[in-house]
Order: C-alpha cells, then structure tokens, then sequence
C-alpha cells in the first residue's frame, strides 16, 4: 500500500516538472519571437529612415547642383524653321524663357505645346551644354483655303477664312507679326466650296471624303503635265463623288474620284489639240472615260494666262 502512494506521489511531481517545463519553454519563445519582431521593426524603420533621407538629400543635390544651378542657365534658344513663321514666335509658343535652367527643362512639353500650334506639323527639342536649346520645327503648307460662318455671342454671324494643308489640317491665317517674311495674301491658293460647317473643327484635320479628294487633286496635279499649265481658282466640293474644279481663265473641269493622273494625262492631251486648233477648253468631263465631251472656246476669246504667284520658299531659317 505504501509503496503504490509513494509511486503515485512520484508520478504527480513528474506531471508537475513536466507541465512547468512546457510553460517554461513557451515564455522563452514568446519572447523570443518578441524580441525578434521587435529587431525586425527596428531594422525596417531604421532602412526606411536611411533611404528617405537619402533620396530627399538626392533630390536636394540634384535641384541645388543641377536644376537650380546658374551655370546650366538657358543663354541661347536657337530656334530653325522650314517655313515662314517668325522664330520670336515660336519661341513664345514653346513657352521658354532665358535664364529657364537648360537640365530642369521638360523638353516633350516644350515638344508638344509646339506641336499643339496646327500650322507645327512636328517639331524637335535638345539640349545642347551648356546654355543653348535647340528647336527644329516643321511647319505646315497651306494649300487651301475656306469661307467658314461661325455665331457670335450677338446672335449674328461672321464669316472668316481658314486655310489647309495636304492632310487636311485647318490652320487660322498667320498675323503679320507671326511671320518672318513679309505678309502675303492667300488669294493663290484654291478656294474649296461646299464644306459642311459640321465637319470643321479648328486644331483637328477634315476627314470627309470629297475634301480628301480635293487635296489628293492638287497634290495629283502638281505632278502632272498640268502643272504650271493650268491655276485653280476653285473647287466645288458640292456634288457627291465629283469635283467641279473652275481655273483662273474661266474653264469648267469635272474631276472623277478615281484615278486621277489618268484624267489629268486626258486633260492634257485635249489641252495641246486646242493649241493645234487654235482653241481652248472652256468646260470639260473628265471623269468621263471615253468620248471626253468638251466645249471650245476661240483662243482670241479666252482671257490671258494669270501671272504665276511664287510659293514662300520652304530652306530651313534659323534664327538664335
């Protein structure tokens, strides 16, 4: 009996030891963990702390040494063109200054308010160390114009003139004071009829077809035997799928959509029998494939020739 209680006796100071020495061991890896995060929370914001002040001294070094140091000051803004507007003012447009600092200059915003202007077909920016930024633009050639009516806050209208170029971007007429070269009228360049006013939005290129039409036209013509032959006053862009195109002498000339260097061969081709007879074409068809119907008019009849106007050269300018 004795000897059972003593046994017993054992077995429950063993559960004790053993229930101490579990509780035991978890407090140590309680702490251990605690100690552990608590290193790990220490090292992260020491990092962090180190890195923040390293960029904010970075970035102070930069702007100090860098974007705000005189020595990479803006001296020079050495402004080259291709076309007839004044290097003052695309200077204004691209909207810097001398003394800008050369490094803190965001050269794609200079690039694309430039190209924001629509007579900027595109234009590129670099640096050049230490003082000089250069801009090369390339502008648009106008070779259209159009009568446009627009509301006033009247309650009226007004009508104004726009201008496009062979991609049919509408362009505003330059002021005098935005030209380098003396100002010249546009009356040179063919007058389009019959634009719808909801298809002109300024700053954005027409899409309609019988304007695409009408510039592949001129561009087709300036290739052709026609060219220096004949000048276009206007085009009626009225009629769908047919231009009905008016020259400085008076004829009518009906132009097809397709195949365009082919009607111009044809108009040619009636151009120099009218010289063998001693005639000209005072109304013609062309977008007639066969038996081209004309009429004639007596060459002693028809008003002389227009003196050509000069295109505005297109050598790149540059101006510092």
């Amino acid at each position: 009996m004795w000897s059972k209680k003593k046994l017993k006796n054992k077995s429950r100071r063993q559960d004790r030891r053993h229930i101490l020495d579990v509780k035991l061991r978890s407090s140590e890896r309680r702490q251990t963990r605690s100690r552990r995060l608590a290193l790990t929370l220490t090292l992260s914001f020491t990092v962090f702390t180190g890195l923040f002040l390293l960029w904010r001294g970075g970035e102070w070094l930069l702007r100090h040494f860098l974007f705000e140091n005189a020595a990479f000051a803006v001296h020079q803004i050495d402004v080259q063109t291709d076309g007839v507007i004044s290097p003052d003012q695309l200077r204004r447009w691209a909207g810097i200054k001398y003394d800008d600092n050369l490094l803190g200059l965001d050269l794609s915003r200079v690039k694309r308010d430039l190209e924001l202007v629509p007579y900027v077909k595109s234009a590129m920016v670099e640096r050049v160390l230490p003082h000089t930024l250069r801009i090369q633009v390339t502008e648009r050639e106008p070779v259209a114009q159009f009568v446009y009516t627009q509301p006033k806050p009247n309650g009226q209208y007004e009508k104004g003139t726009l201008l496009l170029d062979g991609e049919g971007q509408i362009m505003w007429p330059l002021d005098p004071q935005q030209r380098s070269t003396p100002a010249q009228t546009n009356d040179h360049l063919p007058l389009f009829t019959g634009i719808q006013p909801g298809e002109v939005h300024t700053g954005r290129p027409i899409e309609s077809p019988q304007v695409t039409a009408a510039l592949q036209f001129l561009t087709a013509l300036e290739k052709s035997p026609m060219a220096g032959v004949v000048e276009i006053k206007d085009v009626d862009l009225s009629v769908p799928n047919l231009l009905q195109v008016t020259t400085s002498q008076g004829a009518e000339v009906f132009i097809g959509f397709a195949e365009m260097p082919t009607q111009l061969r044809r108009w040619k081709a009636v151009q120099d029998h009218g010289v063998k007879i001693g005639k000209v074409v005072s109304w013609i068809d062309l977008s007639v494939a066969n038996n081209v119907p004309a009429r004639w008019l007596e060459a002693g009849l028809a008003p002389p020739p227009p003196i050509k106007t000069t295109k505005p050269s297109r050598n790149r300018k540059k101006n510092v």
